[in-house]
Order: structure tokens, then C-alpha cells, then sequence
């Protein structure tokens, strides 16, 4: 059952750190000693609205609580560069923390790894006891926390390790990966009953990965990508890429080799391949939405166009050119009945104002989940969670996936759509 009250109070009281059983630790003081009893704040009745982050507090003076349970360590950067990042994820975390009965929260210290350091901040969590540490966030910070020796509790960390990364022992990946995506579009794609198609992704390390990755799972699947082009984001004018996948400069060579023959100037419109049966155009938001009027002005607007969703951010106007486009998102940009009850709390908790409820919140409040799962079960290499990012299971390596809604947009807004075998 899910306590909106509770996330009222404590996405309120998210002024983040008088919460019963969380404290931020203090780069600059002693270790806690471990034989200290702990602490406990109650959220005030009512509670003021959050104040800016970060935050400064003494460090939680116990590292196992008197119930007996261990604490989880949340590793972010709550400053510096990516603090906005960290403070997104952070409201996220403690929003699933205040959704679960008092009685069965997880004990949480936060580590503030822009402040601390990576190294410093897993050797203090280590320290302090705790029995689970969630983070780090980046990429570089995830890979410098596999590498780290000795001894420490099992590591949720928020980001992949890169392929062929060795995987620590208790080391377990979550993310919110686009490569993830893409391979979740090319299953769509092949079960939609589409085997044929062509590409086009922007330069760059982003777009190569993606279309690597969709590829990959096309071609498995028994798919064929015809052609694929890359274009410069930074610019507005994609025709010279799109009409080289759709080979259109084709047709006009042929028609002026029709001329040529007759000696008469014909009427002539140029046609794409008539081979095509799917478009993947994956891209940010801002450039799918001058791409793909330029698709259907090269006359392919008829046919089925898949995206990630970093195609896709709610708006009450701009997404009209998105017409037809075919995504897969988390449950809480497309709905669901956790992500229902979480927006019903949240705006009742701040009607006007608030933090920024955006993908990192949801990759926040899951992160919880998968935390506390990790916690019942020590050395899990099964998990099933319902979400806010999607249905979360592991793998063989101990990386959680997540099995996506699909939605589509027709006059600006977003619908679901129905699931397929392949999902």
C-alpha cells in the first residue's frame, strides 16, 4: 500500500536531513564510534519547505541502529558539478524512504563524494558499518569504485561499468542506460513485424552507442538495417543525411537520366526506397523534434519511426511534430499506478513548487527499492521490483534491467501502448 501521507511529510520534511534515521556525514569530523546509540529526529508536524541543498549536519553518531539493522550508505555528489544530478536522485531515494512503513526503513547516511572523495566516502561508509552502499553516480566515479581493494559491504552502484569491465565480487549495476533502450526498440521493432530498416543518430559518442547496441539486437533477432547515417545535432537542417539513407538522391538521378533520353523536361517528384519498413531516430528532444518534420517532408512520414526515450519530454505544445512516434519510457513519464500515487503525493506536497520530479527522481526513488530488496536479501542474484523506472530484474552479472512501457504521441501528448511478446 502506498503511504501518500508519508511522502508528503517526508519529500516535505526532504530539508533532507532531520529525518528519523539519516544524517549527512561531516568530511571534517572523527569517525563515528560504533558503539554509540543512535539518534533519532522526528519530522516536525509541519514541516517548512526544503531549504537549498547542499546541507551541512553532524555525523550520525551509531553505525547499527538498536534494532539491529545495519545502515545503507547513499554515495552522491550533493556539491560540485553534478550536485543537480545528486540532488534529483537524493529527493527521489528519500520519497521511496517515506513510502515504506516506519518500521521497516532502511537506517540512511548520505556521503557527499564531490566533498569527501570516492575513495574517502566508501572507507567512512565501510567505517561506519554500513551493510550496503548505493553509488556512486558517473560513469569514471563507478569504474574507480571497482577498482577500489580490501574489505567492503556489496556496492549498488548508479552507472555501468563499461563492456569488458571486470566485475567485482558483491558488485551490483543500475542505470538508466540508453544502450538498455535501444536494444528494447530492436526487439519492438522485430515483434511489430518489422524486419527492414534504416537509421539515423547524431555523431558522437552517445549516437555510436546507441546505434551500436540497436544493431546488435536487430541483427540477433534476424533484422537487417538497410543504411544509416549520422548527423551534426548542431545544426537544424538534416536533409543531406536523410536523403542519403532514403536514397532519394537516387531517384532524382533517375529521373534526370529518364530526361536525358526523352530530351523533355519532366514533372517529377522524388521518391525514398520503397524497401524501408521502420525509421530508428534516436536523438535528445530538442533535435527529434526538428527531425522528424524533415522525414515526413521527405516523404516517408508513413513510415513507423522508433526512438529512445530521450526523444520524449512531456510539453503542452512542442511535441505536435512528434506525431506517430514510437518510444519506450519508464512508468513514470507514461503512467502507472505507483507512478500515479507518486505524482497525487507530490503535487499535494508542493501545489505550486518543488524540486524537480524529473527521470533522476524516478532513477532515485528506485534506487531505494533495489536497496532495501539488496538488504532482505544479501548476495540476491534474483530480484524482481515493480518501479518507478520500470520492472527491475538482474542478470547474470548482477546488473538490474528494466523492462520499459511503450507509448506513442498523437496531438502532443503521450499514450501507451499495449505490450508485445517481446516485452
Amino acid at each position: 500500500m502506498f503511504d501518500a501521507s508519508g511522502v508528503m511529510r517526508g519529500i516535505a520534511a526532504a530539508a533532507l536531513l532531520a529525518l528519523a534515521g539519516c544524517s549527512l556525514v561531516n568530511p571534517h569530523a572523527e569517525a563515528p564510534a560504533a558503539t554509540a546509540a543512535p539518534t533519532t529526529a522526528q519530522p516536525p508536524a509541519t514541516p517548512p519547505p526544503p531549504p537549498p541543498a547542499p546541507l551541512r549536519a553532524a555525523p550520525a553518531p551509531a553505525a547499527v541502529a538498536a534494532d539491529g539493522l545495519g545502515h545503507v550508505a547513499l554515495l552522491m555528489p550533493i556539491s560540485g558539478k553534478l550536485s543537480s544530478a545528486g540532488i534529483s536522485l537524493r529527493e527521489g531515494f528519500m520519497t521511496a524512504y517515506y513510502q515504506t512503513p516506519p518500521a521497516q526503513r532502511l537506517h540512511i547516511r548520505f556521503y557527499d563524494t564531490a566533498e569527501l572523495g570516492l575513495a574517502a566516502a566508501i572507507a567512512q561508509a565501510t567505517h561506519d558499518g554500513a551493510q550496503l552502499i548505493v553509488g556512486p553516480l558517473s560513469r569514471d566515479a563507478v569504474v574507480a569504485a571497482a577498482a577500489i581493494s580490501g574489505a567492503r559491504p556489496p556496492i549498488l552502484a548508479l552507472n555501468f561499468l563499461p563492456a569488458g569491465t571486470p566485475v567485482p565480487t558483491a558488485f551490483y549495476q543500475f542505470a538508466l542506460s540508453p544502450e538498455d533502450e535501444a536494444r528494447q526498440v530492436a526487439r519492438r521493432v522485430l515483434a511489430d513485424g518489422h524486419h527492414a530498416g534504416v537509421a539515423l543518430v547524431p555523431t558522437g559518442d552517445w549516437g555510436a552507442r546507441v546505434l551500436a547496441a540497436f544493431t546488435q539486437e536487430l541483427q540477433a533477432g534476424g533484422g537487417e538495417l538497410l543504411s544509416q547515417a549520422s548527423f551534426d545535432a548542431g545544426l537544424a537542417d538534416y536533409s543531406p543525411e536523410i536523403t542519403q539513407v532514403l536514397r532519394i538522391s537516387d531517384s532524382r538521378a533517375r529521373a534526370k537520366r529518364l530526361e536525358s533520353v526523352v530530351g523533355v523536361k519532366l514533372e517529377f517528384e522524388p521518391r525514398p526506397r520503397g524497401d524501408i519498413e521502420f525509421i530508428f531516430a534516436a536523438s535528445q528532444v530538442n533535435t527529434a523534434r526538428l527531425l522528424l518534420p524533415q522525414l515526413r517532408f521527405h516523404y516517408v512520414g508513413g513510415v513507423p519511426t522508433y526512438a529512445t526515450s530521450d526523444s520524449f519530454e512531456p510539453h503542452a505544445s512542442a511535441n505536435q511534430d512528434l506525431e506517430g512516434l514510437l518510444f519506450p519510457d519508464m512508468p513514470w513519464m507514461l503512467g502507472s499506478e505507483l507512478a500515479d500515487s507518486v505524482h497525487d503525493a507530490a503535487r499535494a506536497a508542493w501545489p505550486a513548487d518543488g524540486p524537480n520530479r524529473n527521470r533522476l527522481f524516478a532513477f532515485g526513488f528506485d534506487a531505494y527499492l533495489l536497496a532495501a530488496a539488496l538488504h532482505a536479501q544479501p548476495g540476491a542474484t534474483q530480484l524482481d521490483v515493480r518501479g518507478l523506472t520500470g520492472q527491475l530484474s538482474l542478470d547474470a552479472e548482477r546488473r538490474v534491467h528494466r523492462e520499459l512501457v511503450w507509448g506513442t504521441l498523437h496531438n502532443g501528448q503521450p499514450h501507451v501502448l499495449a505490450a508485445t511478446a517481446a516485452n
